[in-house]
């Protein structure tokens, strides 16, 4: 394992982390780490078991500005199963100028799982931020994937009226796409309010399965969780050939997060049979 730092002469950070993942003898371990700041990967744990790799990511500069490029490159390689995690909210600070970037490559071989569960992404008024995942799947592998966007600081009245956010997802499995999601957002007043956005809805949530074919008791409960009020919360689940997507607009992070968790607790009591087991860095 190793660390290292680099930093640009304009202060702009080249982060990357570097992960493989194998199963040795029904435990999953990290057998390479290559880690250069800011990015920092904490100790793995095993609340479940030894099957299942609990690995957290850490940030240590504490947000992420303009022309700033992190990159993430995962490995799970056959039967190894990981849950990976961050300390705390990312933080994209305002940048009228520079965008900051972030890349993820993740590759899984046959029968390993992964969950990447990261937490909140707050998009800071006047930040330009992209992202990219790529995610190649083998037979039987199987992903669990969210994410958690606000767009701008509402907590202190600052609302996204001007930045720009870019997300691209591409998941393939053996050459073929299973599913492709680019979305951007130009802040103004008219993308804060406007149904085919924000629809005044600062708070973004995706949910995205692939692996098991969803049955139409599982997906029904999965939409009786949905059952909100169109004002103050709007959902939406749509099934995959193999899997599903699920879609959030609200105000609050942490109901956002109960609904996600709800989720993933139906489709791991119904394909893995154990229920979910929230990382202890999340807030309570």
């Amino acid at each position: 394992m190793s660390s290292t730092s680099y930093q640009t002469q304009s202060n702009s950070w080249h982060g990357k982390i570097n992960l493989i993942y194998a199963n040795q003898n029904n435990t999953t371990k990290i057998t390479h780490n290559h880690t250069q700041a800011p990015l920092k990967i904490q100790q793995p744990f095993y609340p479940e078991g030894t099957e299942i790799c609990h690995s957290v990511i850490l940030h240590t500069a504490g947000g992420i500005v303009g022309g700033d490029q992190l990159s993430y490159n995962i490995h799970l390689q056959p039967n190894s199963r990981a849950l990976i995690t961050t300390t705390s909210a990312s933080k994209i600070y305002r940048s009228p100028e520079k965008t900051a970037q972030q890349t993820i490559n993740i590759k899984l071989d046959s029968d390993a799982h992964l969950e990447w569960l990261p937490q909140e992404t707050i998009i800071f008024k006047n930040a330009k931020f992209r992202q990219d995942i790529k995610i190649e799947l083998q037979p039987k592998s199987t992903l669990l994937l969210w994410e958690i966007n606000r767009f701008g600081r509402t907590a202190s009245g600052e609302t996204f009226t001007t930045g720009h956010w870019r997300s691209n997802i591409e998941i393939w499995q053996q050459n073929h796409p299973i599913w492709i999601d680019r979305q951007q957002l130009i802040g103004s007043p008219q993308t804060i309010n406007s149904q085919h956005t924000l629809a005044g809805f600062p708070l973004t949530a995706t949910l995205t399965y692939i692996g098991n074919p969803i049955s139409t008791e599982t997906l029904q409960k999965i939409r009786q969780l949905s059952q909100h009020n169109p004002d103050q919360t709007q959902t939406g689940t749509t099934r995959l050939s193999n899997g599903l997507i699920c879609r959030y607009r609200g105000h609050s992070t942490p109901e956002a997060r109960t609904w996600l968790i709800n989720i993933w607790d139906i489709l791991r009591q119904t394909y893995q049979n154990r229920p979910s087991c929230p990382p202890r860095v999340w807030p309570v």
